[in-house]
């Protein structure tokens, strides 16, 4: 046991050197912001993390007889909408959430048991006892339990926000893994917004525009890093403290 707390404590101030070291990269200065590269690791490395068919759907777009027009395309000289990879298509995100339950339970119990042995097999067992021991009154046992509880959860969420994400593989049925990620400095603070999932083509509007709502195994991340972080996170040390703490 002391070896593994031992161990656990190193890992820790391990992890606290190396968030240390990061910040003390940039004291004095503005959080720096990471460079551009492919978003492509955020919503997985390969297709076989995504359930599949096993055929490929037809992409071609045939165009009607004695016709240039396609009637799969919102425009006469080619469909604006991202169907490729390295396409762009701009992720609207509204997410409005409200949740408010209250539960409350009452539970009692009491019991009571009462035996005695004066008799066995016709004898009679009053004599059989010392005075100090009633027959008729050999065990008393008696409980009582009783538990009340009640919960209470008034949760409100409300994210407005617009994010370009690229296309980063095309499914063999058609749908599109997507991948975003906008960073935005104000004064000594980075919001980072995170945005992975997979869309249909059909989904995505003539402006080049989906909402997260059409957008499956959607996983969107809005946090930030700086000086206010700094302040609202807990130290290392207390984190390990409420971890191992019990009580």
């Amino acid at each position: 046991m002391i070896r593994k707390l031992a161990i656990l404590i190193i890992g820790a101030a391990t992890l606290q050197a190396c968030a240390a070291t990061d910040r003390l990269s940039y004291v004095g200065q503005t959080p720096p912001m990471t460079p551009i590269e492919s978003p492509a690791p955020l919503a997985g490395t390969g297709p076989s993390q995504i359930p599949m068919p096993t055929y490929a759907m037809p992409q071609t777009r045939v165009a009607a007889s004695n016709s240039l027009w396609n009637a799969n395309s919102p425009t006469f000289f080619g469909d604006p909408r991202a169907a490729r990879i390295g396409d762009i298509l701009t992720v609207n995100i509204d997410i409005s959430d409200r949740a408010q339950l209250q539960n409350s339970t009452a539970r009692s119990r009491a019991s009571a048991e009462d035996s005695n042995l004066a008799n066995f097999l016709g004898a009679d067992l009053t004599g059989f006892f010392n005075d100090a021991i009633d027959p008729d009154n050999l065990t008393d046992f008696g409980s009582n339990s009783s538990q009340t509880g009640t919960g209470t959860v008034n949760r409100n969420e409300s994210i407005s926000l617009t994010v370009a994400a690229l296309v980063t593989q095309v499914l063999p049925n058609g749908n599109l893994v997507i991948a975003g990620r906008q960073e935005v400095r104000v004064n000594n603070e980075v919001r980072e917004l995170l945005i992975t999932g997979i869309a249909r083509p059909q989904d995505i509007a003539s402006d080049n525009t989906i909402a997260h709502t059409q957008i499956a195994e959607a996983r969107i991340s809005y946090g930030g890093r700086g000086h206010l972080t700094d302040m609202q996170r807990p130290r290392y040390g207390q984190e390990l403290y409420d971890l191992l703490m019990p009580f």
